[in-house]
């Protein structure tokens, strides 16, 4: 409870009079109200196109062709070139971290032949196993890509991702020497997000899936979800001090067309630390320090008034959630001049 808070209670306390004394009659009051009250704080985000994805390279060589900043690739399309031979983009959530061939297992291997399904090839069973009708399926792909038909998907061949990508920038140019290991390009998704620096201490208002709002710079309010939390360490700026921990949130846009005129801008977002709906408030201004301790308002009660002990709940918006014996909606209780 803040500073601010503490006063007007003292203050009203201290005006008060005894509890087995009757009251004057209120002459500023409020309504007990029925509503749902929110807990919400606002945090400056950046839209843009979310996280950023370093390509690497995983073969020796020359670079022959890369995509231009700001292109889109979607599955099957080629991501770059070295040595005149395409790096494909397919769609899965594990990355391309070995060499699949006959007798492979894994959820690599699934992913794999999802897209060959999506692309076409036939013959093929859909699961974890890479069998002698994947490698087929492999070879028929190969020969279209232009490489060699071999039925094995080496390392370098193919870089998955959960779906189509932008190209955000690029690391290396066409003709340039490359080593296993170098970095590419960067690219991201192809839909716009925010994604917001949150200090550690609030780390409770990063929930993934919990929905927030999003206002534009033309004040637009857009609704949002919070799509994914991750940690970030900043290391010191100098020996003598701490590294610095902060709460990286990316925020999915309901709304893509109300941000598409915007390439990169600075936007508010909007969480709700807490929520009670349906509940009885007042003005935080109405509660009392009780001489026997505890809450209560002053209510009316014809020309004269009493004093009624309360429960406490969530404060928000300079309201407060009460309830006890006696509290009902549309109450009056009294409040600081």
């Amino acid at each position: 409870m803040g500073g601010a808070l503490t006063a007007a209670l003292l203050t009203r306390s201290d005006s008060s009079q005894a509890a087995d004394e009757t009251p004057a009659a209120l002459t500023n009051t409020a309504k007990v109200t029925r509503q749902t009250l929110k807990d919400t704080e606002t945090a400056d985000g950046e839209l843009a196109y979310g996280t950023t994805t370093t390509a690497t390279n995983r073969a020796a060589g020359t670079v022959t062709w890369l995509p231009d900043s700001g292109q889109q690739i979607s599955r099957g399309q080629t991501l770059y070139q070295v040595n005149n031979l395409p790096t494909t983009l397919l769609y899965g959530a594990v990355p391309a971290y070995r060499r699949l061939a006959e007798d492979s297992e894994g959820p690599d291997v699934l992913q794999l032949e999802q897209n060959l399904k999506a692309l076409g090839y036939t013959g093929l069973t859909v699961d974890d196993e890479y069998t002698s009708a994947t490698a087929e399926a492999v070879e028929e792909w190969q020969e279209d890509r232009g490489l060699e038909e071999t039925g094995v998907v080496e390392l370098g061949q193919v870089v998955f991702a959960p779906a189509a990508v932008r190209v955000d920038s690029l690391q290396a140019q066409v003709s340039d020497p490359v080593a296993p290991g170098q970095k590419l390009l960067g690219y991201t998704g192809t839909t716009k997000a925010v994604t917001v620096e949150l200090e550690a201490a609030d780390q409770r208002l990063a929930k993934e899936n919990a929905a927030v709002s999003v206002t534009l710079p033309d004040n637009t309010t857009v609704a949002g979800k919070v799509d994914e939390v991750s940690t970030v360490i900043i290391p010191a700026a100098s020996p003598d001090q701490d590294p610095e921990t902060k709460i990286e949130v990316i925020v999915a846009l309901g709304n893509q067309k109300a941000a598409a005129s915007y390439a990169l801008a600075s936007v508010d977002v909007t969480f709700t630390a807490t929520e009670r709906k349906n509940v009885l408030t007042v003005p935080v201004g109405a509660l009392l320090a009780l001489q026997e301790g505890g809450f209560g308002v002053e209510i009316a009660d014809g020309t004269t008034t009493r004093y009624v002990p309360v429960k406490t709940g969530l404060f928000a918006g300079g309201r407060v959630e009460i309830s006890g014996a006696g509290i009902t909606e549309g109450l009056s209780v009294g409040v600081p001049k």
